[in-house]
């Protein structure tokens, strides 16, 4: 029995697959998993935490020893690519196969902004996480990309094909982690700016990173000439240098699994003083 408000299929699963396992071989090599990784790794050393059992899900599973450093862990890996380890496990992040309160520590990097049921797989995520776990999360937001996607349009109006997957903001993250339950719910943003002097250059970055688009439905051919305008338009915008910059919008999400334990806002009401009457001027009623 299919629900009404199953999620529309937005991306190829398929697609998904071959993009990832074209990228595989080369995901350790990627500097924008380099750069992921890092930042992983910085706030998770702000955590005071022992981790027991942890689940690295996607392509920022090949960091799991930088990320984690020197602690003893139970690590498990999860990608829709073949298992390249004997940790790891196929499948897709918003169909994962594992029992509730499996995991102490779950981080998800370079997925979840093409997976199709994204609430889905966030409110999955933290099912599988014990009481007062972390989940720690990255994926490209809105604003990625924007050069590129600015000169194919140009290239190839009037007509415009999309070529690049929409991305969600940063708002918008934040209150999808609301939404599935996470308590002291976080999300921040960080722009990568590169610069390159040819568009295929990229192409290939984004190739070798396992982020092309996977976006369902029908591929138009656009021939020679488009690709002989779209070098004509990052020609056109190129500085001095013959170099056009583009941005990768990182977002970093991060969420607790609830717990009685956990520290609890105060009822509303239940302060002993008014904020108004502390914000009254001197001398008035």
């Amino acid at each position: 029995m299919k629900s009404s408000q199953t999620p529309p299929e937005i991306f190829d699963r398929r697609r998904r697959y071959a993009l990832r396992q074209r990228a595989q071989s080369k995901a350790a090599d990627a500097f924008l998993w380099h750069y992921v990784a890092q930042e992983m790794t910085e706030r998770l050393a702000l955590v005071t935490r022992t981790f027991e059992d942890v689940l690295m899900i996607g392509p920022i599973a090949a960091f799991a020893q930088e990320i984690l450093g020197e602690r003893t862990c139970n690590v498990h890996r999860v990608d829709i690519v073949d298992p390249s380890a004997p940790a790891m496990r196929q499948a897709e992040e918003d169909r994962l196969p594992f029992e509730p309160h499996s995991f102490d520590l779950v981080i998800s990097g370079g997925v979840l902004d093409s997976v199709n049921d994204l609430p889905g797989a966030l409110i999955q995520i933290r099912h599988i996480l014990k009481p007062d776990s972390l989940f720690l999360g990255h994926m490209f937001g809105a604003g990625s990309l924007a050069t590129l996607k600015a000169h194919m349009v140009a290239a190839e109006a009037p007509v415009a094909t999309p070529h690049i997957h929409p991305q969600i903001d940063l708002r918008s993250a934040a209150d999808l982690l609301s939404r599935a339950g996470f308590t002291l719910p976080v999300a921040d943003g960080d722009i990568l700016p590169v610069r390159y002097g040819d568009w295929r250059r990229l192409v290939r970055d984004i190739r070798e990173a396992g982020i092309g688009n996977a976006l369902a439905g029908p591929r138009r051919y656009l021939g020679r000439e488009y690709l002989a305008r779209l070098d004509h338009a990052w020609q056109d915008a190129a500085d001095q240098s013959g170099r056009c910059e583009e941005q990768f919008m990182h977002l970093f999400l991060s969420g607790w699994a609830p717990s009685a334990n956990q520290p609890k806002p105060a009822r509303r009401g239940s302060g002993e003083v008014s904020l108004a009457s502390i914000l009254r001027p001197s001398g008035k009623d």
